[in-house]
């Protein structure tokens, strides 16, 4: 206690200098705590994006989970799925376009979706009935998301007329009138996307696709007590034509494919921002060892050992970054949650996609970082005491 009680009256004799050095670790500090943040916060979002509506499976026609042809045979592929013990539902999924007229009577481009519904649903109900329990006289059902309804004026119970867009080629498809049962959240929605789902048969009308029977997607639920590793490991015993992927793996590609550029930049930005506080700690030391060498060796001379002044200056040192670092959390958190609203609005990022996501290792990654820099900082400063001739010094001053 008495060491640091000296190492505090030490830093307070220049309170301007110390408040300085805090803040300037606090600075440091909170740029560190955000690029730990940032190092995993899109596999995290990425993650909790994966699991939002309880699908733990993804079944595609090809090894690449990011883009692939479509499924074919869909039907007949989804319910041999649904049949294995492993497998408690399965949804399938295709994805087009269409157009609708807009308020001003231009036509509007909009994302249209075609679901197989189920029990559980690949979005969140805000407003209204879900497919499944709408009800089945014509028009056929359709749900949209906010912001289509928002800028259509639409609501449960409104009436919208689509013309699908569904093919590579251009064809032309007679318009198709539907009937808004409910207003949805879709997970993977950007801020200023317009999306409409309906069922899968309702989507191969309006887009003239009768005749297929094709997905671009299977989404599907493991059983209680098999998991989804289980259900992959059926799946591809019993239909090797189709490639499944459970959560865990599209992760751990991701992490390894679109993850790395914002992993980089995390590390570079880091290790930038470490080695600056390492460097501005070590000054801070420096000078302030620098003004009291006389006094240093005053106190060496009335019986202060080696050690003990050394662990005076090692504790100033754990002092200043102690504090800044405990003043960077709230500043960093402050600061993430500007910069992630800043990156969040570039094009075709999902609006529940976010770049920094809390995790209790980058706290502790955080910590350890910090008193690193801490006792790194310290060395320099520390040999000057250690090695300080102290009759030299008690010489010089005196002469001075």
């Amino acid at each position: 206690m008495r060491v640091w009680a000296l190492a505090l009256r030490s830093l307070v004799r220049q309170p301007s200098r110390a408040v300085l050095g805090v803040l300037g670790i606090a600075a440091v500090g909170a740029l560190l705590f955000d690029m730990l943040l940032l190092s995993r916060g899109l596999l995290v979002s990425f993650r909790a994006l994966l699991d939002v509506a309880g699908f733990d499976v993804r079944v595609m026609s090809t090894d690449t989970p990011f883009a692939g042809a479509p499924l074919p045979h869909a039907s007949a592929a989804a319910a041999a799925i649904a049949a294995l013990p492993e497998v408690e539902e399965v949804v399938p999924i295709k994805f087009g376009g269409a157009t609708v007229d807009g308020p001003s009577g231009t036509p509007t481009e909009i994302y249209f979706h075609g679901v197989e519904p189920g029990t559980r649903r690949p979005w969140k109900v805000l407003a209204g009935t879900d497919l499944r329990l709408a009800r089945p006289e014509p028009p056929p059902p359709l749900v949209v998301n906010r912001h289509l309804a928002d800028t259509l004026r639409l609501a449960p119970g409104s009436e919208v007329t689509l013309r699908g867009d569904c093919a590579r080629e251009r064809t032309a498809v007679p318009p198709t009138r539907f009937r808004v049962t409910a207003v949805v959240e879709l997970p993977f929605d950007e801020p200023r996307a317009l999306t409409a789902a309906t069922r899968m048969a309702d989507f191969r009308r309006a887009c003239g696709q009768e005749e297929r029977d094709d997905a671009d997607l299977l989404l599907v639920a493991s059983r209680e007590g098999y998991g989804a590793d289980a259900a992959v490991r059926a799946i591809r015993a019993a239909r090797p034509d189709v490639h499944p992927f459970s959560n865990e793996e599209l992760v751990a590609r991701f992490q390894a494919v679109g993850f790395s550029y914002f992993r980089q930049i995390s590390t570079v930005l880091s290790s930038v921002t470490l080695l600056f506080g390492l460097l501005l700690i070590t000054v801070l030391l420096t000078v302030s060892v620098n003004q009291r060498l006389a006094e240093i060796a005053a106190l060496r001379a009335l019986g202060f050992t080696r050690r003990r002044v050394v662990l005076d200056v090692l504790c100033q040192s754990a002092l200043l970054v102690g504090t800044g670092a405990l003043l960077s959390l709230p500043l960093g958190l402050a600061l993430s949650i500007w910069l992630d609203h800043i990156l969040r609005a570039m094009p075709g990022i999902p609006s529940s996609v976010t770049f920094f996501a809390f995790e209790p290792r980058a706290l502790v990654l955080h910590a350890a970082l910090m008193t690193a820099t801490a006792l790194l900082a310290a060395l320099y400063p520390m040999r000057l005491v250690g090695r300080l001739p102290i009759a030299a010094t008690l010489r010089g001053e005196a002469v001075t």
